[in-house]
């Protein structure tokens, strides 16, 4: 008989664990498993604003598939379409070439993109936080900024060019905030025509506290720290208009920047639009063993999923978070693999174990297992866990060795040109127009379905 085909969509934290553990669980005769994904590493998304400022390398929080998985076949394209009644997935691939993979068991993770709203002028000049290139490009931009503002006689150039807007208060924002300052700050020695007093960073946020996940007291902690350090942080406040050399605030100041930093949130990939199942604030709504109840043999997990929180009960859903996603991959691979062989499934729990973050430097504020704790201590936490969360010994040892090098060495501030002259909108990174409609996706999949069985 034919091996039943395992699909699994996406390479993050959810795709890559469930991916491992089916390897470990299956014989090869078993099932053939197929993973889907554009690109052939799975980002550590934690630390990608120490890419950004520089203090670690791409590389370093790109886990290679190939090294990780043995036996996994790895499709080179993004999922833009879910058939589950013909149990198809259409998929674009590295070449824009369109395909049709089909499954027996289907494991969605397909992660989530930024979240937006509609203010003008927001998708031409924000720049995201999501993305491996995104956090190149940014780093390239922000110095790029250093380099026009040093040799301009305009002060109204200059003026815009030094000064840096982040939005989003949460974990995402915070933490880029922190460490692009940190990247300003030592990068004005080299600019000697500079004035250190016009770079100024702002970090705003809609909501009353900084990333009140934290608690009051360390996110008290972690505003002084930031204010300590130079950064205006504003509370209760959004963005009204962004332009190409000013930014407009729901206060009414309008603030003279060419950079805006968005990482307001994130929102379920626009795959899940195309699946036809219900959903939880653009989640899809699953079971808490991740079953996807309209359609048999599809699971869901990590950020695309509603995941019943059974830990916190009266109807949480889990927080897209890596820690979830991660131990959902897990726990999904289970319930596949019980499903193949009619076992009864599993629900998914996890206690949430806490937050670090991560301000550069021996700044930081942490809450595992429910200890506040903040400064260096924190900052060992931070950095503990994420090299225990790191997937593959390279990629701790890269970690380890960029933080090392860039603490006893410093930076060089070398722009690489990424994207230069290049259009850099958010749609442009993550890829948000590429997905096809409920009708498109059916017609695709009869066709290629149709051209496959001609050949």
């Amino acid at each position: 008989m034919e091996r039943p085909r395992i699909l699994i969509v996406g390479g993050g934290f959810a795709g890559l664990e469930c991916a491992r553990r089916l390897e470990r669980k299956l014989a090869p005769a078993e099932a053939e498993i197929s993973l889907v994904t554009p690109f052939s590493y799975q980002l550590y998304l934690p630390l990608l604003p120490h890419v950004a400022a520089g203090v670690l390398t791409p590389q370093s929080v790109a886990v290679s598939l190939r090294r990780t998985l043995r036996r996994t076949h790895i499709v080179p394209g993004g999922a833009i379409g879910v058939d589950p009644r013909s149990k198809v997935i259409v998929v674009r691939k590295i070449t824009d070439e369109v395909v049709a993979e089909k499954y027996d068991y289907l494991v969605l993770a397909p992660g989530s993109v930024t979240r937006t709203f509609d203010i003008p002028g927001l998708k031409d000049y924000a720049r995201g936080m999501k993305t491996l290139a995104e956090a190149t490009y940014i780093r390239d931009h922000v110095i790029a900024q250093l380099d026009l503002a040093s040799t301009t006689l305009d002060q109204r150039e200059r003026e815009s060019r030094l000064q840096f807007v982040v939005v989003g208060g949460g974990y995402a924002g915070t933490e880029t905030a922190a460490c692009l300052q940190r990247l300003t700050t030592a990068a004005i020695r080299r600019y000697p025509r500079l004035d250190p007093g016009l770079i100024k960073w702002h970090l705003i946020d809609i909501a009353p506290k900084l990333m009140p996940e934290l608690g009051d007291k360390l996110g008290t902690t972690a505003l002084e720290i930031l204010r300590g350090r130079g950064v205006e942080v504003s509370l209760g406040v959004s963005v009204a208009e962004v332009g190409a050399e000013n930014v407009k605030f729901t206060d009414g100041r309008v603030l003279p920047s060419r950079t805006l930093i968005w990482t307001a949130g994130v929102t379920a990939s626009p795959l899940v639009a195309t699946l036809d199942a219900e959903t939880v604030r653009g989640r899809v709504a699953v079971t808490a063993e991740m079953r996807v109840p309209q359609f048999d043999g599809v699971f869901a997990l990590g950020d695309a999923a509603a995941v019943p929180d059974l830990a916190k009960g009266d109807g949480a859903v889990c927080p897209p978070t890596a820690q979830h996603s991660a131990r959902q991959g897990r726990a999904a691979a289970d319930n596949v693999v019980a499903a193949m062989r009619n076992q009864p499934l599993e629900p998914y729990y996890h206690k949430d174990l806490g937050l670090v973050v991560d301000l550069g430097g021996r700044d930081a504020v942490s809450k595992p297992i429910g200890v506040e704790l903040h400064g260096l201590p924190a900052q060992l936490v931070a950095r503990g866990y994420h090299l225990m969360a790191m997937r593959t010994n390279a990629g701790k040892f890269r970690v380890g060795a960029n933080w090392l090098l860039n603490a006893t060495a410093g930076d060089d501030f070398v722009r690489t040109g990424f994207l230069a002259r290049q259009p850099a909108r958010l749609e442009d990174f993550e890829y948000t127009d590429a997905y096809l409609t409920r009708d498109q996706v059916r017609e695709h999949a009869r066709s290629l379905l149709a051209r496959g069985s001609a050949t």
